[in-house]
């Protein structure tokens, strides 16, 4: 009896008062066919997988590339299925390398495509989270998005899954042995490790936990592992919630005014409150780490 009294009881002291929240959003839909899945292929995992893990509604930022709706069926799969559709420009280029007007053409083109889908969302999220590089282009596009009643879909957890992709389908082209368990564990974990490393951020810098965004990318390991990923978060007292919810968010509102903006929302706050660059980053955003962690624990020698 006394043993199962200690146990409620330090249950009940490490586990969070409410259960800390937060929502799953893809970048860069559709994305090409690659060495591990086709589009259609992945387009019909990762919708799957959503729905097993019991996600109603996560939000793709999309990149028609000058398609119309009618070629983006893919998209249609994601909004039939209650995913949200929004903007992530047409061609996917970098602000810094282009004028505010230019860039604000290819949100404009984007979002002639994209417009016609049931649930789209008038939010548009910057390629590389790339706001410029000067702050007078940064407001033009700010004043160009609220002219188009455009909200800015910002991430509060940055992280490199795109990296990890890519090693693992560049292992799969060079005939590598790629240990799929092990692949596995290591997205869950970089990714578990942002969102601790970012709520811990936001906790320190505004005093809480928001309701946070989860950058991901429509990608193989997203089609493969997101069940994973989703009951890993669970098990730590996150609850999944809708994009909608996620961005009527207190820091929704919040335009930070500093350059220090493609690690997201809560490190650009954190960095107007003075916390450095360099304490904003997750050691695990850094392409030689993700490099040895791939070979010591995913790549396999052939028998």
């Amino acid at each position: 009896m006394i043993r199962l009294i200690f146990a409620v009881v330090l249950a009940l002291a490490v586990a969070p008062a409410t259960a800390r929240e937060i929502a799953i959003t893809f970048d860069d839909a559709p994305t090409n066919d690659t060495a591990t899945f086709t589009g259609e292929e992945r387009t019909k995992r990762l919708i799957a997988a959503l729905k097993a893990a019991g996600i109603e509604q996560a939000a793709f930022f999309c990149v028609p590339r000058g398609r119309p709706a009618a070629e983006l069926t893919r998209l249609n799969a994601y909004a039939a299925a209650g995913h949200i559709i929004a903007n992530h420009s047409d061609t996917h280029r970098n602000l810094r390398s282009l004028p505010a007007d230019e860039y604000l053409a290819d949100i404009v083109a984007a979002d002639a495509a994209l417009k016609s889908f049931a649930t789209f969302r008038p939010w548009f999220r910057f390629p590389f989270l790339a706001e410029g590089d000067t702050r007078e282009k940064r407001e033009a596009v700010r004043a160009g998005l609220r002219a188009m009643n455009y909200k800015q879909g910002y991430v509060t957890v940055d992280n490199y899954d795109w990296y990890l992709n890519t090693l693992a389908n560049n292992a799969r082209t060079t005939g590598q042995v790629v240990d799929e368990a092990a692949l596995r564990d290591l997205y869950v974990e970089t990714l578990i490790k942002a969102v601790e490393f970012y709520d811990a951020i936001a906790v320190k810098t505004l005093g809480r936990s928001p309701r946070h965004v989860l950058l991901l990318h429509e990608n193989d390991l997203a089609a493969l592992y997101i069940a994973d990923l989703v009951g890993e978060l669970r098990k730590r007292g996150w609850k999944i919630i809708g994009a909608d919810l996620a961005y009527a968010d207190p820091i929704a509102d919040i335009m930070p005014d500093t350059q220090f903006l493609n690690q997201g929302r809560v490190a650009a706050i954190a960095h107007t409150k003075g916390m450095k660059p360099i304490e904003l980053v997750h050691e695990e955003e850094d392409e030689a780490v993700l490099d040895g962690l791939f070979a010591a624990r995913v790549v396999r020698t052939k028998p």
